[in-house]
């Protein structure tokens, strides 16, 4: 899979594809179903399937720090994309150009730039400046051009519409379940170790792999049960995504921070993935670094106590 950032970088050999446009935040689904789609037509008629997203996205750009959660940074997003056999990611930047192009403008991108053999949109999909397009505008300039333009309608699990805001609830409630029924697979975050403060050895002597979400919000907060993946072998451990409020009230991005149990090796630098499995609790202030030790260790002793029923069913 390749990924091409801009139109400026869009070759011949790019053109003719079979395109699909939206965030795809989480990759669920609804998005598989039109991956689904569009990797059959590109099958087809021999040309390259086609992603077209936005960075940021475009709720991030209007509203920064209110926009919804990621469910998934963007390289996570990328590579399960590939998994899905997407050919090729057009990564366009959200500005203020971007911003205000008209409906037939963004067509113009679709029709005459990249040249689309064929167009596959949720029922739901607006673009243009103030949201103006939808699908009957599309379906009526493919239809002049001869390109054909498919509305895909919402997929719906237990009768309601599968998206990335109903994931989300699930998240936030520790229903894993629920959201790995949407997902069709564990919830993880990956990333590469960091160097950190060692807030977590040095002051709590719980030493702690963390790993930097570069997001002013995460779908998830609070401690979990987790396990770990990327290592020699799995890992269980117990895992908190916060801003670290009792140590810290300067962080604004969230982090993630994990205590792998029975493991005590230097991973800085390396890529992890964790798996997050049962919510303990919630992200709190605590009064002091002592409070904050004997709450962690509870979770400590949560988290394996949960592991221990888990492996007796």
């Amino acid at each position: 899979m390749q990924i091409i950032r801009g139109l400026i970088n869009l070759k011949h050999e790019h053109c003719r594809s079979v395109v699909t446009v939206g965030n795809f935040d989480g990759v669920h689904v609804g998005h598989q179903a039109i991956l689904s789609k569009i990797k059959q037509e590109s099958v087809a008629l021999g040309v390259p399937s086609m992603l077209i997203c936005f960075e940021p996205q475009p709720k991030e750009f209007f509203d920064e720090f209110n926009a919804p959660a990621r469910l998934t940074r963007f390289r996570e997003k990328v590579e399960l994309l590939g998994e899905y056999g997407v050919d090729l990611v057009l990564c366009l930047k959200f500005d203020e150009k971007t911003r205000s192009l008209s409906d037939k403008d963004f067509a113009n991108v679709l029709f005459k730039e990249i040249k689309a053999s064929a167009v596959f949109v949720g029922d739901d999909f607006r673009f243009g400046s103030d949201r103006g397009g939808d699908f009957s505008f599309l379906l009526s300039v493919g239809e002049k051009i001869g390109v054909r333009v498919k509305n895909l309608y919402t997929l719906t699990v237990d009768t309601e519409r599968v998206s990335s805001t109903r994931i989300r609830k699930h998240l936030l409630q520790g229903d894993f379940r629920a959201a790995e029924k949407l997902l069709r697979r564990p919830y993880t975050i990956a990333g590469k170790v960091i160097y950190g403060r060692s807030f977590g050895r040095q002051l709590l002597e719980i030493p702690t792999a963390n790993i930097q979400l570069r997001r002013y919000r995460a779908p998830i907060d609070g401690s979990y049960a987790v396990e770990i993946y990327g290592l020699e072998r799995t890992y269980q451990g117990v895992a908190n995504v916060g801003v670290r409020p009792t140590i810290d009230n300067k962080t604004v991005s969230p982090i993630l921070e994990v205590h792998i149990f029975d493991f005590d090796k230097n991973i800085y630098g390396c890529g992890i993935k964790v798996r997050f499995i049962h919510k303990i609790r919630d992200e709190e202030k605590f009064p002091s670094l002592a409070t904050l030790k004997a709450a962690i260790h509870r979770d400590i002793e949560e988290a394996k106590k949960f592991f221990t029923q888990r492996a007796e069913v």
